[in-house]
């Protein structure tokens, strides 16, 4: 008879699941919608929810003289409220630890830099509310093929 050896990958309660859960946020109602989702999961897994805004880098506006960089700030500030206001609504109801994070470039990108910065365990995103994505492919499409991270895409 051979003794066996005890599995070095055994099973803990408690310390299975993800650790941290970013969620793509642009202030779209589907953005929305995948914030509450991943702010349910990050409730009943214990993790850390790391909300992200891209902000976009609009060069053309840049070149006609639009304050982009300014309107993208705004649109990142009145996020950051209404998910504060949101958090005090529901602070006795949801225990969610969270965080939010302002990253700058294109919406893919941005995502897949704050995943890997934050160590995501899963990323969460709405689904594509733009025609031209069919073309182009949406976000959420591209995280999925990237293979990197599980994706929720909430519709």
């Amino acid at each position: 008879m051979t003794e066996r050896q005890p599995h070095p990958h055994r099973f803990e309660r408690g310390t299975d699941g993800p650790k941290v859960i970013v969620a793509g946020l642009d202030g779209s109602d589907s953005s929305m919608r995948a914030a509450a989702y991943a702010a349910g999961l990050a409730r009943r897994q214990n993790a850390l929810l790391a909300l992200v805004y891209v902000q976009p880098v609009i060069t053309a506006g840049a070149a006609l003289g639009v304050p982009v960089e300014d309107t993208t700030t705004e649109v990142a500030e009145g996020l950051v409220s209404e998910i504060r206001e949101a958090a005090e609504r529901f602070r006795d109801a949801w225990n969610v630890r969270w965080e939010f994070h302002t990253f700058r470039g294109d919406p893919y990108n941005g995502l897949v830099t704050a995943a890997d910065d934050l160590n995501a365990d899963a990323v969460v995103v709405g689904a594509s509310e733009s025609a031209g994505h069919r073309f182009i492919g949406s976000v959420a499409v591209r995280l999925v093929k990237a293979g990197r991270w599980p994706v929720t895409v909430v519709p």
